[in-house]
């Protein structure tokens, strides 16, 4: 079967713009380039592989995707030391034992069918790889491979085979191959330099803050009742902090958090108290919010302020 053939369904979308739609109609606002990568990513099939600082909506594309065509996301968050054991399966230990000790109250001796039983898919419990290998009716699932970049070498160059084949072995009951393959959406923070054997198998997307009027949008559709008055200035601050020496510079899930906790406060109106007041839905480490003292929060308001009036005039 040709590749094109093995992830055809009906609700993939059938050019860049479609994408597009697809995303924005479950609230993911992206540009024309991240809906490029994603579109080709569903057409060819391969990997997408996103790179960028945390909080600027990498997870949330493949959450997005999995609403969007109605398939299950199945999510393999990475962490040092993980291996292929943790990541494809393992055996039921405390089950197996209570089979054991069954059997030998009930008499039975015959170790080849004991062991069969044993090491069959009763006592085999799934992790992500596997999972992500099995049909499903509604189509091939999500597989969110999320921060790849907090594993080790050993890890990357198995995942670097089973990305290649879409095929994982069990010695005890053989090769598991996903056909048709799933959708694979592998992030990275960048806290280290990810093999460039991997990023070859994959499309690749830097995924950068957005400029104003993205995020605009995606406040208007994620917190439209901050209305357009309060967003602005709101983006504003929020673009205007990120031009600082920050050790961690907020992402669109901090906009998005810190305009919920404005309008939860009943604000209208961004002022160097509400600011300081609100800080750590924005900044989440204490030598940044210590930096950040009331004349600097001033500063930015006053920046971010005329910032939001220029917008305002210019729309």
């Amino acid at each position: 079967m040709h590749d094109t053939e093995r992830t055809s369904c009906s609700r993939l979308p059938g050019s860049i713009d479609d994408a597009q739609r697809l995303l924005s109609g479950v609230d993911y606002i992206c540009g024309r380039a991240l809906a490029t990568v994603t579109f080709l990513a569903l057409r060819l099939p391969r990997p997408l592989f996103l790179e960028g600082e945390a909080g600027v909506g990498k997870t949330a594309i493949a959450q997005s995707l999995a609403t969007a065509l109605g398939r299950r996301l199945i999510r393999l968050q990475c962490y040092e030391g993980l291996d292929s054991g943790s990541a494809v399966y393992e055996w039921n230990f405390a089950a197996q034992m209570i089979a054991i000790r069954t059997a030998e109250a009930a008499g039975q001796t015959d170790r080849v069918t004991l062991n069969a039983e044993l090491f069959g898919p009763e006592f085999l419990v799934e992790r992500p790889l596997l999972e992500a290998m099995r049909p499903r009716p509604e189509g091939p699932p999500v597989l969110l491979i999320d921060e790849i970049d907090r594993t080790d070498e050993p890890f990357e160059a198995f995942l670097l085979e089973a990305l290649s084949d879409f095929q994982v072995t069990i010695p005890e009951i053989g090769s598991v191959a996903a056909e048709p393959p799933p959708i694979v959406v592998l992030t990275s923070n960048r806290t280290r330099e990810v093999h460039d054997a991997l990023k070859r198998r994959c499309l690749y997307h830097w995924v950068d803050f957005p400029d104003f009027d993205r995020e605009m949008q995606i406040l208007s559709a994620r917190v439209p009742d901050a209305g357009a008055s309060l967003s602005g200035q709101v983006v504003s601050f929020v673009q205007a902090l990120r031009t600082e020496d920050l050790f961690k510079r907020p992402g669109i899930a901090e906009t998005i958090d810190w305009a919920r906790c404005l309008v939860a406060l009943d604000t209208f109106e961004l002022s160097p108290k509400v600011i300081s007041d609100t800080i750590g839905a924005l900044l989440k480490y204490r030598d940044d919010i210590s930096a950040l003292k009331e004349s600097e929060i001033t500063r930015l308001l006053d920046a971010a302020q005329s910032r939001s009036e220029a917008q305002s005039g210019s729309a």
